[in-house]
């Protein structure tokens, strides 16, 4: 099956290009009830759309989104709901001079390789503009997740190149995330990292960051066994978005330098009896299931693809040649990417959750 579909019993399917007419999605299996307006979307939208800082994209698009169905009277009705936004201002001229090339580092080659043609226009299908149309469905689920069950997405930027922040995510808010246009929650790591991504875009270069996806509030017991794993599912979700590299859950990659005595999280009883662990090194996930406490992982992010500095390519017919990229592009993908993690991160626990009460109704 053709990867342009994700989830089981909450299963959204994107469509559409960079410079396509639209980017749209199905969301299916949405439960009825769910009051639900264009701006319950639109305001997470706005925070992944092009053009809306001096450290992103000046590609100027509203993606303003339309409902065209599953909705009745302000609720959705339990039916497949279409969300569309219209792509507004697409300049495909801007990328006539890489129709016959492979751009390092992008899906060019593979594209071609795979499907024999591949649309030249901002990366068609591979651009990230697709994932308009993930946290437009995402958005969807973090409302009914949060109304429901008072679970909560708080992801932030942690780090930018060597730059990086210690605030303790159990602190973070996000009045504070949206408070700095890096989205860092930390002012006087924000303000250095602004500083190193304008002298990266300056200098006509791009640069890579780490995003902290945190989950508040997320009860025990969703996640299947064995290859449905909730962790294996977020670590497939995230590693689905574009330019993410790495993914680490819990005490990740650091847990390796770690005794198992000083790795294992005791339980305990809180004031309320509610068994709870006393520390969380496995990032809220217990043999692939939740265990009621903060989860917590990291989604590493590589340098943009596209730069402005000479580089070394080749022409589809192997003719070596040198490409100084033109276009509209962000020096530092993370600022915006951050609601890709909260939707994502969301569409994963949604689906978990239907799962989970299906089978134990």
């Amino acid at each position: 099956m053709p990867g342009n579909s994700f989830g089981q019993l909450f299963r959204i399917t994107t469509c559409g290009e960079s410079h396509g007419g639209a980017v749209g999605v199905i969301v299916d299996g949405c439960p009825p009830g769910l009051t639900l307006s264009e701006q319950d979307i639109q305001q997470e939208l706005d925070r992944r759309r092009p053009g809306q800082s001096a450290i992103s994209t000046p590609r100027d698009e509203k993606d303003k989104i339309h409902i065209l169905s599953g909705m009745y009277d302000g609720m959705t009705t339990g039916t497949p709901i279409l969300l569309l936004a219209y792509n507004e201002d697409t300049r495909p001229q801007d990328y006539r001079e890489i129709k016959k090339l492979f751009r390092p580092s992008h899906a060019d080659y593979t594209y071609a390789a795979k499907y024999g043609i591949r649309d030249w226009r901002g990366s068609g299908r591979a651009s990230a503009r697709e994932t308009l149309a993930r946290v437009a469905a995402g958005a969807i689920a973090q409302k009914y997740l949060k109304e429901k069950l008072g679970i909560s997405f708080i992801s932030f930027v942690e780090q930018v190149g060597a730059i990086r922040t210690t605030i303790n995510h159990d602190q973070v808010t996000r009045a504070l995330i949206d408070a700095t246009m890096i989205r860092c929650p930390d002012e006087k790591i924000a303000k250095k990292m602004i500083r190193l991504i304008e002298t990266v875009r300056d200098g006509k270069d791009s640069i890579g960051g780490v995003i902290k996806g945190v989950i508040h509030g997320c009860p025990p017991g969703l996640g299947e066994p064995v290859f449905d794993k909730l962790n294996a599912d977020i670590g497939k979700a995230m590693l689905s978005i574009n330019a993410v590299k790495g993914f680490e859950i819990g005490s990740g990659f650091s847990g390796v330098a770690m005794r198992g005595s000083q790795h294992n999280d005791p339980f305990i009883k809180d004031r309320e009896g509610t068994i709870r662990t006393k520390t969380n090194n496995a990032g809220g996930i217990l043999g692939g299931i939740s265990n009621g406490e903060t989860i917590y992982f990291r989604v590493a992010f590589k340098p943009v693809a596209t730069i402005g500095k000479k580089q070394k390519t080749l022409a589809e017919n192997g003719k070596p040649l040198s490409l100084e990229a033109s276009g509209r592009h962000d020096p530092c993908v993370v600022p915006r990417a951050v609601p890709i993690v909260d939707a994502m991160a969301a569409l994963v626990v949604m689906d978990h959750y239907l799962r989970h009460k299906a089978q134990n109704c």
